[in-house]
């Protein structure tokens, strides 16, 4: 056993000093800041709350900007060949309407066929579509599709005869065109 063991409580806090009146005086300003600190974390869960609605609000606005801005891309998609569209009516009509004559000579087909191109050409113009007709001109193969290579007089890999003509969509090739090209060292 140890000398102490045998002291009573009471004597031990003896010992120590007036631990009480000490406590007391340090709890007492804890007190009255306790309602001030309740209120300030209130107060700080109701920015936060705050904060939080406007991050929610701002999260599904970006979500509805983004909808939307799909939606319109597919509309665009969908409906970017309205224009074109249009104008090849007017070429349809033409046709069906020489279709339908019944006693048509040779020559009224021909300048009916002849108005009809105009009007495709036309809405060719309008739509960017540009025709690629490269005789005499140099071989591009981003450009022409070479069919066949024949001896010729003129300069070597020059076009010298158009099988079909080509198509550009505003600087696209859409369709190469088929082409015969002078063979080099003719």
């Amino acid at each position: 056993m140890q000398a102490n063991d045998n002291v009573p409580a009471e004597s031990n806090a003896a010992a120590d000093g007036p631990e009480l009146p000490t406590l007391a005086v340090e709890i007492g300003p804890l007190e009255g800041s306790v309602p001030s600190l309740e209120e300030a974390l209130h107060q700080a869960q109701l920015k936060a709350d705050e904060y939080h609605d406007a991050w929610l609000r701002a999260k599904a606005e970006t979500e509805n900007v983004r909808r939307r801005a799909q939606e319109d891309i597919s509309k665009a998609a969908k409906f970017s060949v309205d224009r074109f569209a249009r104008e090849l009516l007017a070429v349809k009509d033409s046709l069906e309407a020489a279709l339908a004559v019944e006693t048509a000579s040779v020559e009224s087909l021909r300048s009916g066929t002849e108005l009809t191109l105009k009007q495709l050409v036309a809405a060719f113009d309008k739509s960017a579509l540009t025709e690629v007709n490269p005789l005499g001109e140099k071989f591009d193969p981003h450009r022409h599709q070479a069919i066949s290579v024949v001896d010729s007089e003129q300069e070597p890999n020059t076009v010298i005869t158009v099988l079909q003509k080509g198509y550009l969509l505003a600087d696209r090739v859409l369709r190469p065109a088929l082409v015969v090209v002078a063979r080099a060292g003719a």
